[in-house]
């Protein structure tokens, strides 16, 4: 197995959005090169478009140690019935068929430097959210892709997942989702820039997701009245 380099060199697919954006910053402040990559660099929705973003990338970097999947698209809460073949597919293309076929073109370059693969997964991919179904059913498939991809590149690669509570919530939402966590508080993006740079340096973790929610699954399954 190759050994990571000492110059770190960082792709992140979604790295202008919130979440991106923090890890991004995050890996900057750990001594990583980054390319935060957002939707003009490539469309994730075509193996085409994530080959396009992986030449990026590997011209800006010249090679690849960690990339980051945090890209998505489709958490539009909509009725059951109100669902629509194109906010189906909006929620399955980035956030599915993207995890794939950024993979598939990284893998390479991330062969090669004995690296890893983390997926911004969601904790929707555990709860069925009848307002969210076409999210909750795309990042179900993508928490199994991060499992998938694991076995697919393992041993040069590592592939983990991290699976995003209320982190990234909307001004005037807070006491609501805060009320929905064990904690009794909501993240933020920091959070997760943190539990990607714990999983970029840890050398024995593959083929798993780490659950930064404030315990919002727990939550869930409590009675209201406990």
């Amino acid at each position: 197995m190759a050994l990571p380099s000492p110059d770190r060199r960082a792709l992140i697919a979604g790295g202008t959005g919130r979440v991106g954006r923090a890890i991004a910053a995050r890996l900057e402040r750990d001594g990583w090169r980054v390319v935060a990559a957002g939707r003009a660099d490539g469309d994730l929705r075509q193996r085409a478009g994530a080959q396009q973003l992986a030449e990026h990338a590997l011209n800006a970097l010249g090679g690849l140690d960690l990339v980051v999947h945090a890209a998505g698209d489709g958490f539009v809460p909509t009725p059951f019935a109100a669902v629509t073949g194109e906010l189906w597919d909006a929620a399955m293309d980035v956030t599915a068929k993207g995890t794939f076929f950024v993979a598939q073109a990284v893998a390479p370059a991330v062969r090669a430097s004995g690296g890893v693969f983390v997926v911004v997964e969601d904790v929707a991919a555990l709860r069925p959210w009848p307002s969210f179904a076409a999210h909750s059913a795309a990042k179900a498939a993508q928490a199994m892709l991060t499992r998938v991809l694991a076995r697919a590149l393992a041993p040069e690669v590592r592939v983990c997942g991290v699976a995003p509570g209320p982190v990234a919530v909307d001004a005037g939402q807070e006491e609501r989702r805060a009320a929905e966590t064990l904690l009794g508080r909501i993240g933020s993006p920091d959070d997760i820039a943190g539990a990607v740079s714990y999983l970029a340096g840890a050398g024995f973790v593959t083929g798993t997701t780490l659950v930064v929610d404030g315990g919002r699954l727990l939550q869930s399954g409590r009675r209201a009245s406990s």
